[in-house]
């Protein structure tokens, strides 16, 4: 069974300090476009939550766009406020109760406010590691402890 080996930053060569700095980077980008994707995401729940909350029975018979797209919608009627179509992912839709439809939206941003918290906490992390290769970067490149330039 391989033990798992951990390398101290200082006993990097400044080449190899640069390669995991980069490493880092990419995976920062990674988690940072993640993090954006996953706000966006939870604004759409948060807006279709909203929209749930103007869907009541004075609007019955109010004009609408419905979308046949995401970019094509034609005008029609609310012919019934008490029952929606909800997108539960994947290209499924469900028709449930408003009531029904509100729970799922609030579950749906609370799961995703829980991995942004998860995701901030990594992220942070990361921005971290960086900043500590960086440091031991500079201090190599200065000629520090471990001996300047790598060759």
């Amino acid at each position: 069974m391989a033990a798992e080996q951990q390398v101290q930053l200082t006993d990097l060569e400044p080449i190899q300090l640069q390669e995991v700095k980069k490493q880092l980077d990419q995976e920062l980008d990674h988690l940072t476009t993640s993090y954006q994707q996953l706000k966006q995401a939870q604004a759409k729940f948060r807006s279709c939550l909203s929209d749930l909350g103007e869907l009541t029975p004075s609007a019955k018979g109010k004009e609408v766009l419905v979308p046949l797209t995401s970019s094509l919608y034609v005008p029609g009627r609310l012919a019934d406020t008490e029952m929606v179509v909800v997108d539960i992912g994947t290209g499924y839709y469900v028709r449930k109760k408003r009531s029904e439809a509100r729970e799922h939206y609030t579950a749906k941003s609370a799961s995703i406010q829980g991995n942004l918290e998860t995701l901030q906490n990594t992220i942070e992390r990361k921005q971290e590691n960086v900043q500590t290769v960086m440091q031991v970067l500079q201090m190599k490149l200065q000629g520090g402890r471990g001996g300047g330039g790598g060759k």
